[in-house]
């Protein structure tokens, strides 16, 4: 499939949604979206909707990452340093990542879509991107502190693993359900005297969950 003009329509579309960013930008003209999903779906790989990927589990909408990755990287027009994500899924947005980051360890608690995602990113040959099979709730110490932290799944609360992973200066963007029923997305910035959160727009993401699959 060539994909660069349909590509560029996405991109398109996203920028006329808002996204300004312009390494984001470059990220998704150069990450094919199609690879990443069942080959069954790959007509539908660059419309602005989510897609199964198995296990229960998403591929994110375009517009969805878009906006998670520009507010990551907002005020930085290089890359950034090391970035922990939490839930790899099928492997878009390491990908994405590895364009922003100079370093990107990801972690997926579902063994099938650790593997699968594995196996996507293997022909892309990304050096800069480590899969972790683990429980995200709990980060991943060995890599902090981190210069980001983005996570594919709501829970209840911020665990306060990923705050204290956090490097000053660093963001964390994430959903989280902070009213019953209803899911926001949060940006948390760590600063020398502490943490500052900004609550955005209504989001709907998986759940959240502990310990591995």
């Amino acid at each position: 499939m060539d994909s660069r003009a349909v590509r560029e329509a996405m991109v398109h579309k996203l920028v006329a949604r808002g996204l300004q960013h312009p390494v984001v930008q470059q990220a998704f003209l150069a990450i094919e979206r199609h690879r990443f999903v069942d080959s069954g779906l790959v007509a539908q790989a660059y419309e602005d909707t989510s897609l199964p990927i198995g296990w229960g589990q998403t591929i994110s909408k375009p517009s969805v990452v878009a906006r998670m990755l520009e507010l990551l990287c907002d005020g930085h027009t290089g890359r950034l340093g090391r970035v922990l994500e939490i839930g790899t899924g099928c492997g878009y947005q390491a990908a994405l990542l590895s364009h922003l980051c100079r370093e990107v360890y990801s972690m997926e608690r579902v063994k099938g879509l650790h593997e699968r995602a594995r196996e996507n990113l293997r022909p892309l040959r990304l050096p800069n991107v480590h899969l972790i099979f683990g429980d995200g709730m709990s980060g991943f110490p060995s890599g902090a502190p981190y210069a980001g932290i983005v996570a594919a799944a709501g829970g209840r609360d911020l665990p306060t693993a990923w705050l204290e992973q956090l490097a000053v200066g660093a963001r964390l963007v994430a959903p989280a359900e902070l009213v019953p029923g209803q899911q926001s997305l949060v940006v948390v910035e760590r600063t020398p005297s502490g943490y500052v959160k900004n609550v955005l727009e209504a989001v709907l993401f998986v759940p959240l969950k502990s310990g591995v699959a």
